[in-house]
């Protein structure tokens, strides 16, 4: 007569403990949860970012339909925000540990070298 169940190992007690699972190491950990608090909070700069976005396309339509002409500052302003935009998704698609203005980086810069050579024949 064979025996299918193995012998149970009468040494270890009731209580003692196992090593923790990843599972478990993950949600007891504090920085996972400190992450998530500051996902959500870039989350709410990513939605302002995309209203502030939409006054900019609009204003920059109705510039160029009343004068003419692109404003500057308002083109130098839709470039940061596309910059900052791309900050917010890198840090939460974990491509980046840094998290975006106002925490690790700073506000991001236009590229005044690439614009000059926007002219240049």
């Amino acid at each position: 007569m064979t025996n299918e169940n193995p012998p149970k190992d009468h040494t270890a007690g009731p209580y003692e403990r196992r090593p923790p699972s990843a599972l478990e190491r993950n949600l007891s950990s504090g920085a996972t949860w400190l992450r998530l608090l500051f996902m959500l909070v870039v989350v709410l700069l990513w939605v302002v970012s995309r209203i502030v976005i939409l006054a900019v396309v609009l204003l920059q339509f109705f510039h160029v339909l009343f004068t003419g002409e692109v404003n500057d500052k308002l083109k130098d302003l839709g470039e940061q925000l596309a910059r900052y935009s791309y900050q917010i998704v890198a840090y939460l698609t974990y491509n980046t540990e840094h998290r975006p203005f106002p925490f690790d980086l700073d506000w991001p810069s236009t590229r005044t070298v690439a614009r000059e050579d926007e002219g240049a024949p």
